[in-house]
């Protein structure tokens, strides 16, 4: 099985733009998997800490337009498939501007 079929299979249709951006972390992924040890791990982590960013920065901004909608913690929990209290948390820490409070 190629790793986009794979990928498609656990993600749902084959036509999801989705895919690409799945496959390609993918290939890198096995592509790292030839590396010594060290450099595998620094890389894997490189790459786990910056799709977070991302995904961290989208999945508060959704959050907040949720909340902003009317949905209740636990509603944007199960969405998210977070604890409300997680989601309560990360709302709070979203509403801190940088420096803040540290």
């Amino acid at each position: 099985m190629e790793v986009g079929d794979a990928v498609g299979a656990a993600v749902g249709r084959r036509d999801d733009p989705k895919i690409r951006i799945l496959t390609d972390v993918a290939r890198l992924c096995a592509e790292v998997d030839q590396l010594v040890p060290v450099q595998r791990l620094r890389l894997v982590a490189q790459l786990r800490d910056a799709l977070e960013a991302v995904t961290g920065q989208a999945l508060d901004a959704a959050m907040s337009a949720a909340t902003s909608g009317g949905w209740g913690l636990r509603r944007i929990g199960a969405t998210a498939r977070l604890s409300h209290e997680k989601v309560r948390y990360r709302l709070a820490r979203a509403c801190v501007p940088d420096g803040a409070g540290r």
